[in-house]
């Protein structure tokens, strides 16, 4: 086989995955795991049944694929946390947006939540969406801490542990209630909240 064919080849199968990959997390966002069969990936598509076992397997596969490609857009939506002519608090926030922004519009941020949640119905374990989100979120706070930008009580790995677990739950409880579109509305809402509690006491010391 010539080079020219087999990068013809390997450039199709490539298309092949992406088309397969884009349909499952479209159909996974919207119907969960159960209400999903690879029947369905394959009419979405316009590809056939064979070609997802062939790519992925199984559903399974596929479901673990899709997970895996939500950390693929990580770098995307990391890049506005290493700016650092920004103050960390700020970046934390503009970073939260963004998060808030993908799980609302990006299929494969969606699904990829919507599977974790949907764990236990699927004979695979999936890697866990958070660990890059919440270590980003302890740099932050830790750079926060050193240019004096937190209170002093904020632990920065405990406390990112807490954001990302609570946030998460907020962004999934008003997508529920209002619609995937209210969370990029209601981030605000959160920060109102929430950022008092990490900010240091500006207050003088007899508290006037």
């Amino acid at each position: 086989m010539t080079s020219g064919k087999r990068g013809t080849l390997q450039e199709r199968a490539r298309a092949t995955r992406s088309s397969l990959l884009e349909a499952a997390a479209c159909l996974f966002a919207q119907h969960g795991y159960a209400g999903t069969s690879v029947n369905d990936i394959s009419a979405r598509s316009g590809r056939t049944s064979g070609s997802v076992y062939f790519h992925y397997t199984s559903k399974e596969g596929i479901a673990l694929a899709v997970v895996q490609g939500g950390f693929a857009t990580w770098s995307g939506l990391a890049a506005c946390y290493v700016d650092h002519t920004v103050p960390p608090l700020e970046r934390l926030v503009v970073l939260s947006h963004e998060v808030a922004r993908a799980l609302a519009e990006d299929p494969l941020t969606r699904a990829g939540a919507r599977l974790w949640a949907e764990r236990d119905t699927i004979n695979l374990r999936l890697p866990d969406p958070f660990v890059l989100w919440t270590t980003a979120v302890t740099r932050l706070l830790a750079q926060a801490r050193i240019t004096g930008h937190l209170a002093a009580h904020v632990r920065p790995a405990a406390t990112a542990r807490t954001l990302v677990r609570a946030f998460f739950g907020f962004c999934t409880l008003t997508e529920a209630l209002e619609g995937p579109h209210a969370v990029s509305v209601r981030v605000a809402d959160w920060w109102d909240l929430t950022l008092p509690a990490l900010l240091p006491d500006s207050r003088p010391a007899d508290g006037t």
